[in-house]
């Protein structure tokens, strides 16, 4: 079976096949069904380029194994084919690479991405005018609040993920040191979803759970020096530290600064930014010892051929939630293609509105269907530790791939 994938460049389409596979326009020549366009519209280039491109792999080995296992079968057995574009490293260049996509590629059916939840929230006002379905791991609240049709969030959401998360860390805080933190201290950059789990947080979640908070730093990335902001959490001498940067430079130096500092607290992080594997390229992995994130989604127990896959093929020492979420993807565009059985994204879209309940194989918790907002319904999260050098699911217990251990200061 071919697989196929487009590569928009500088508003410019090129045509790409896969290694080993024929040029793409030859399908038609030899009687095949023309492929099904998928977009990914991430970040390729700028300051976000490395997740960007962990969430073209994990697509791409999504469109291989859905391509192997058939196609689109009610479509003649018409592959899949990527097409990928490049958002760029802000906002403004988020906005018009996913304006380049909706004019330049008229026969998408559906897309996702976009890393970055302000990314993701200027994509989709693009999309949604062009009637084209989005599939994203982004998790800002506001991204399901708009009453768009045509977003979908396989995450839960910023707030779902606070309430989920923080009676799980008191719970492991208590049940292996006898007691409950009471003080917490909170660093944030201002991307989307880190202010939405911050606002859950201060909105009644930290008093339901009986801490205080004691200190709030919040950043606009990337950081030049962390100084000020260690030393307001060193002064405030909280009984946790919840972390929330989404780059990892800015959590490299962070984690520094307090070791330089001396600055000696179970640290809580939130997003994947702490477990990157360029994190190691700067930081002895002593020093991330122990700390606990939690996080939309990450490789899991029973994934492990996957994982090893993603490593023998790409390199990555490990599967984050990237590389999962975007292959789970390309099965739930097969899955809507097999219900709409049509080369349109308006019955695309119907078919993913009304996809019927059943495990969410790529996604922790909940089903494959979505609620009227677009959230994925059921949806939870992975909660992942630093462990012998690598990040670790310990969370949830069905998934986990060893036991939490409460991080020591």
């Amino acid at each position: 079976m071919k697989s196929f994938k487009t590569l928009l460049v500088g508003g410019t389409a090129l045509a790409v096949a896969a290694a080993a596979v024929p040029f793409a326009a030859t399908a038609q020549d030899n009687g095949d069904p023309e492929p099904v366009q998928i977009g990914l519209i991430a970040p390729l280039s700028g300051n976000y380029a490395r997740p960007g491109e962990v969430m073209l792999m994990g697509a791409e080995m999504g469109i291989e194994d859905v391509n192997a296992a058939g196609g689109i079968s009610c479509l003649d057995g018409a592959p899949l084919e990527l097409v990928e574009i490049d958002s760029g490293d802000t906002v403004e260049k988020a906005t018009n690479a996913a304006k380049r996509m909706v004019a330049d590629y008229p026969d998408l059916v559906g897309a996702t991405g976009s890393y970055l939840s302000s990314f993701t929230l200027a994509v989709t006002e693009v999309t949604e005018r062009a009637n084209l379905p989005v599939l994203t791991l982004s998790y800002s609240d506001l991204i399901t609040e708009r009453g768009f049709d045509n977003v979908f969030q396989t995450a839960a959401s910023a707030g779902a993920q606070a309430e989920i998360a923080l009676p799980i860390i008191m719970d492991l805080a208590e049940d292996q040191t006898g007691e409950r933190p009471e003080t917490v201290a909170i660093i944030t950059d201002d991307t989307a979803a880190s202010i939405s789990s911050v606002d859950r947080m201060k909105d009644g979640l930290l008093e339901d759970v009986g801490l205080e908070l004691v200190s709030e730093e919040i950043f606009t990335p990337p950081l030049t020096d962390a100084t000020s902001l260690v030393q307001r959490i060193r002064t405030s001498e909280p009984d946790l530290l919840f972390f929330l940067p989404t780059v990892i430079s800015d959590a490299n130096l962070i984690l520094e600064k307090m070791q330089e500092f001396r600055v000696d607290v179970p640290t809580i992080s939130f997003g994947i930014a702490i477990a990157e594997p360029e994190v190691l390229n700067t930081m002895e992995p002593e020093l991330l010892e122990g700390v606990l994130s939690a996080v939309a989604n990450w490789g899991v127990k029973g994934q492990e051929e996957l994982i090893e896959r993603l490593r023998e093929e790409y390199g990555e020492p490990w599967m984050t939630q990237n590389a999962i979420s975007t292959y789970g993807d390309m099965w739930l565009f097969k899955d809507a293609l097999e219900d709409a059985c049509a080369r349109d994204r308006e019955a695309v879209g119907e078919a993913l509105r009304n996809l019927e309940g059943g495990p969410a194989e790529y996604y922790p918790g909940g089903t494959r269907s979505f609620d009227e907002q677009g959230r994925r319904e059921g949806a939870s999260l992975t909660i992942i530790q630093w462990q012998d050098g690598v990040p670790v699911t310990v969370f949830p217990e069905d998934l986990a791939i060893s036991e939490a251990k409460w991080p020591t200061d």
